[in-house]
């Protein structure tokens, strides 16, 4: 069985670079029509959508803060005017937080992530989990992090912010299920994108050394995992944890 995703259409959020853009461009070529969502980076998306109208592809590019529940309704409003009702929603939109020792973290610094992560979240299943009941069909598919797992030195924000998302999906796939709506959540393990190309070279060579599989991921890696989760191959799985780390988590 391969995946084909002719007649869906799919909304990415944070889609202008890394993970979502790895994503947006493998939707597009399994014949998903794309929804590009971005913040900042609009040259980035429009270089995406432009590739795949290219392509002979489908896809906008839609500038929207998805922690504002107003930008994303109309943005769900826009996409769906332009190419139909979303069938597929991969909630990936990063959400910065402080890397700092819980002791020196204040309220406001947790808050913010949390609010952020978990508003975002609810605010793009919510504007688009109406169409799917109507359609009796919907993959939503979350990215997190092995950190909602294991403890993070400085990284407490968001351990603990992907720690909710990973618990409020298993009440959303019980709750959405009989509706035809599969949830689920994709953990990356240390990834190599823009969001961690700051970090010091020793961390990589250290998750390196430390994972089975002896390298970090790839944006393509955490795509080839939401492609299987929003495809046909998983119509019997909803609720689930799936870690994209190379077998570091299971040590």
């Amino acid at each position: 069985m391969c995946i084909d995703l002719q007649g869906k259409v799919a909304l990415v959020t944070g889609a202008s670079r890394g993970i979502g853009a790895a994503v947006a461009r493998d939707m597009a070529e399994h014949d998903a029509a794309v929804v590009i969502n971005y913040l900042h980076a609009k040259d980035n998306a429009e270089t995406i959508k432009n590739e795949i109208v290219a392509a002979g592809g489908r896809a906008i590019a839609v500038k929207a803060d998805v922690r504002d529940r107003g930008a994303v309704d109309k943005m769900v409003a826009a996409a769906e005017k332009e190419l139909g009702p979303i069938d597929i929603l991969v909630n990936n939109a990063n959400i910065d937080f402080p890397i700092q020792p819980f002791t020196e973290m204040t309220w406001p610094d947790i808050q913010a992530k949390l609010t952020g992560e978990i508003g975002a979240m609810v605010h793009c299943c919510q504007a688009v989990i109406p169409g799917m009941i109507t359609k009796k069909y919907g993959k939503i598919v979350l990215i997190s992090s092995t950190l909602s797992r294991e403890a993070g030195y400085g990284f407490g924000a968001h351990c603990a912010a992907k720690a909710a998302m990973d618990s409020l999906a298993r009440t959303m796939a019980l709750e959405l299920g009989p509706a035809g709506i599969h949830v689920n959540v994709v953990g990356p393990g240390l990834t190599r994108t823009d969001a961690t190309a700051g970090m010091p070279p020793e961390v990589f060579t250290q998750t390196e050394a430390q994972t089975p599989l002896r390298r970090v991921a790839e944006p393509q890696d955490i795509a080839n995992a939401v492609m299987f989760l929003a495809s046909d191959m998983a119509d019997h799985i909803t609720g689930q944890y799936i870690p994209v780390d190379g077998g570091g988590l299971m040590l």
